[in-house]
């Protein structure tokens, strides 16, 4: 061997073995959004960027369809084989911390001062998931429908009352222009129910379950306001105002055909509803008595209890905290910036934007949902619930009923440790 060899050798030696030394430590990052491409390319962004800017960790991204991603953690979790890095819709997040699936974050809590709590996922005092946007929903319908029905412009501080909004249903009702007054989004199921339905409730003054305990739902499914609630809301379908089955085409493209006066839709429809109409506006949930409310919450991101890497795993959910990735987010799929200075950097939430009106929605009405891991089990007691009580059950009974099974569940669960 030529010395010039071997100090060739030595070089490429010395150049794998520092390549090795420096090495990133791989996190890997599991994600419920694989087949939505505006959602993929910001992700990725972001795992990149992060990858870039420091030396000792690398994510590696596995996306799942949203419809299987919760049974593919669960199954993980059994498995044992759960990534460094997963994200949750918000209200599971307490099952999954509860159930061992998910361990509290290591970040710089001052990082998310000025974020809108809907995004905070909390539990037992310790902070567990944040998320990059939230989702909030509106009383859709247009100034012009408000003008031919001489109805009040419902603001946030002073929203319509129960009496005003039967009132604008009846004079919908009654103008006969409408299929129905209010489009509610009966065609869809699942977690639609208790993230745009139970607000309602606890505008009555009830609830899924009691918050003060977690630990019985008596009383606030089934008491006074619960069963005010229930009439009120089998009334809409049992007067004619809404429909308790609906086609899913119907949800999507009714009220821009003008099939409806008023929609109960989230902020992810507002564009084609500005579309559609110039003059659409969106107003704040009407108040039954107590206060205001809509839901809070969606898909945010935390470290699994089986992570070897919770300071880097933490490290990397930080780092997604800045304002330009929230932008970027509610710039590509149209959800609400957690934070004001994230908002102002976007297209629609600016102010003065045409979906600004959400943000100060979420601030001032935005409620979670119960903040228990009984919750899914809760959460498809309610929905069964209100459907049957929107396909003519007796409100007294299946409120009763569901307030039996939710017991039944906590009861099995010891409680859930609460």
């Amino acid at each position: 061997m030529t010395k010039k060899t071997w100090m060739a050798g030595l070089a490429i030696a010395t150049a794998a073995w520092g390549s090795l030394a420096s090495a990133q430590t791989a996190l890997t990052m599991w994600y419920h959004g694989a087949g939505n491409e505006v959602e993929a390319k910001i992700i990725n962004q972001i795992i990149s960027d992060f990858n870039a800017s420091q030396k000792d960790w690398a994510v590696t991204l596995q996306s799942f369809p949203q419809a299987a991603y919760n049974d593919s953690v669960t199954a993980g979790a059994l498995a044992g084989n759960l990534p460094d890095i997963l994200d949750v819709d918000g209200p599971n997040m307490p099952n999954w911390a509860w159930a061992g699936y998910m361990q509290p974050l290591q970040i710089d809590e001052s990082k998310i001062a000025n974020f809108l709590p809907g995004p905070q996922g909390h539990w037992g005092g310790k902070l567990y998931s944040i998320g990059l946007w939230d989702a909030a929903v509106a009383l859709v319908t247009r100034q012009s429908y408000l003008d031919e029905l001489k109805l009040r412009t419902p603001t946030l501080d002073k929203p319509w009352t129960a009496a005003e909004f039967q009132g604008a249903l009846d004079a919908a009702k009654a103008s006969g222009k409408f299929k129905f007054a209010l489009d509610l989004g009966m065609a869809w199921t699942g977690e639609w129910y208790p993230y745009a339905f139970s607000p309602f409730l606890q505008s009555f003054g009830g609830d899924i379950v009691d918050r003060t305990t977690y630990k019985t739902a008596e009383g606030a499914l089934n008491g006074p306001d619960a069963i005010a609630f229930g009439n009120w809301w089998q009334g809409l379908f049992k007067g004619g105002y809404a429909q308790a089955t609906q086609d899913p085409a119907d949800r999507d493209n009714g009220f821009a055909a003008g099939q409806y006066a008023f929609s109960w839709n989230g902020n992810w429809a507002a564009l084609n509803a500005l579309k559609a109409f110039p003059d659409t506006l969106f107003l704040p949930a009407p108040d039954f008595g107590h206060g205001s409310k809509i839901g809070a919450a969606s898909w945010q991101f935390g470290v699994s209890a089986k992570s070897t890497h919770p300071d880097g795993a933490s490290k990397f959910i930080e780092f997604a905290l800045q304002d330009k990735y929230l932008a970027d987010f509610s710039n590509g799929i149209g959800l609400i910036p957690p934070t004001t200075t994230a908002a102002a950097m976007t297209e629609n939430y600016k102010p003065g934007g045409p979906m600004a009106v959400f943000y100060d929605l979420t601030k001032a009405q935005a409620l979670v949902r119960p903040v228990t891991p009984g919750y899914i089990v809760d959460a498809k007691v309610f929905e069964k619930a209100v459907a049957d009580i929107a396909n003519g059950a007796d409100v007294t009974a299946t409120l009763d009923a569901a307030v039996d099974e939710i017991n039944a569940d906590i009861t099995k669960n010891n409680g859930y440790g609460q």
